[in-house]
């Protein structure tokens, strides 16, 4: 009977501390998308009102690295981002930070791997509401945008969505999709992963 009673207020205890994770992963992406749109539309109003920062801009993203073209990025709150991810059909308007680790999953969704710009874009979120909770409801067609920080607008189309074991790293990577999206279901044993293709 004690035991019982243990379980069921570890249970409820677990159910809070998610709600409130949620709810605060839920605040700070709230917080954040309107900072990164000012940011954009200020980068934007520096480029067309100074043309030498207009070419550099573009001569620099041409030139690119070994890995890939140059990525702008923006610093909020000791975190950098690398642009905005719309979801019509869920509603969502998130930040897209620059590198991943279990600390910054917590905020907002990160960058697995890849570039919007090398047609290799990997995002993951945790399954939170305001997160990729509802990734799983995205139907075929529907739309979905990346806007970068220097303001260019990538368009997808979802193409199709499949489950991956968290161990199938070379089949989440290796794709050919140009935006893969991620995240855990609950309890963490599989991955579900919504492919995206240009329209």
């Amino acid at each position: 009977m004690a035991a019982g009673i243990l379980l069921m207020a570890a249970a409820i205890g677990l159910l809070i501390y998610n709600r409130n994770e949620d709810r605060e992963a839920g605040e700070s992406v709230a917080g954040l998308v309107p900072a990164l749109w000012q940011e954009i539309a200020a980068r934007e109003s520096e480029a067309s009102e100074d043309p030498y920062f207009a070419v550099m801009g573009v001569a620099e993203e041409a030139a690119g690295t070994e890995a890939g073209p140059v990525e702008e990025t923006v610093m909020v709150d000791g975190y950098d981002y690398i642009g905005i991810l719309t979801i019509p059909a869920l509603g969502l308007e998130l930040p897209v930070m620059a590198d991943w680790d279990y600390t910054r999953l917590r905020i907002a969704p990160c960058r697995y791997m890849g570039s919007a710009a090398t047609d290799d874009l990997i995002i993951a979120a945790h399954n939170y509401s305001r997160h990729f909770g509802l990734l799983k409801n995205l139907a075929g067609g529907e739309d979905i945008t990346f806007t970068d920080m220097d303001g260019n607008v990538t368009r997808y189309v979802v193409a199709e969505t499949e489950i991956l074991q968290p161990t199938a790293i070379e089949e989440m990577t290796g794709s050919g999709y140009p935006l893969s999206l991620f995240t855990c279901t609950y309890g963490g044993q599989t991955r579900v992963t919504v492919r995206c293709d240009y329209p």
